[in-house]
């Protein structure tokens, strides 16, 4: 029960093999009350479904790319909750064309769209939930390795998420003397809906499973249990940090 007592805002949940999903029930099970957000109402009554499962207090609407839903979802979690000691931000989109072309072929309409949904959206949001946090709390991100060395058809969504994390330190550094921690998970890559979109994600996933120090893939509860720790009191004194679950992947050199 690491998490008793707290109210935890999961944005990004798409199905229950998503990372997002392993993440909200693992703070469930930790004693967190739950609250989570759709995107659309195309993923409304997936979301809902998957609510009832986790046993979730509340499911509200909200885009990230529209700041009056923005606003509005905070209007209404004052009112549903007061307010919220974990908020964790697994959201990120690239269109398909830009993710399965070379990167010098990224259009700019579309290496805008990545920017602005991948990490100008953790900005927009901890604007948004920070003063929900009187006395503090976490905000946590998903990141991965294509941030910092280039993976093959990562592309588009590599630079995204380096913006992230860089996005992650500077927002860590204004919040901290809110006692607001921000962090990231870079996860080893895992077969999600959204990963399908990266071409040729069945080779990779046999790569890294073939190299990784653990020779294995990444499970999406070991993500949960470290979001869990980060969440929780344990994790008090971890700010501005991405934190590896990867198997050790991220150790190697050349394989």
């Amino acid at each position: 029960m690491l998490l008793s007592g707290k109210t935890a805002l999961v944005l990004g949940i798409a199905n229950r093999w998503s990372i997002a999903y392993a993440i909200s029930a693992a703070y469930v099970r930790e004693g967190a009350k739950l609250i989570l957000t759709y995107q659309s109402e195309r993923q409304k009554a997936t979301v809902e479904d998957l609510s009832a499962e986790l046993k979730a207090f509340k499911v509200l609407p909200c885009d990230v790319t529209k700041p009056e839903e923005l606003d509005s979802l905070v209007s209404q979690l004052r009112i549903d909750a007061g307010r919220i000691d974990a908020c964790v931000h697994s959201i990120a989109f690239a269109n398909r064309e830009d993710l399965s072309r070379p990167f010098l072929e990224t259009s700019r309409d579309g290496f805008l769209l990545a920017q602005e949904v991948s990490a100008y959206s953790l900005v927009a949001v901890a604007r948004a939930i920070a003063p929900l946090m009187p006395d503090g709390g976490s905000i946590q991100t998903l990141t991965y390795l294509g941030s910092t060395r280039v993976v093959t058809n990562y592309n588009v969504m590599g630079v995204a998420k380096a913006s992230l994390e860089a996005s992650m330190r500077y927002l860590a550094s204004e919040l901290g003397s809110k006692n607001i921690r921000v962090n990231a998970i870079s996860a080893g890559p895992i077969k999600t809906a959204s990963a399908r979109a990266v071409k040729d994600l069945t080779k990779m996933l046999d790569a890294f499973a073939e190299h990784a120090p653990l020779r294995r893939n990444t499970d999406p509860a070991e993500v949960a249990d470290t979001s869990v720790f980060l969440a929780s009191d344990l994790g008090r004194g971890v700010t501005g940090n991405v934190i590896f679950v990867d198997a050790g992947f991220q150790i190697m050199g050349l394989a």
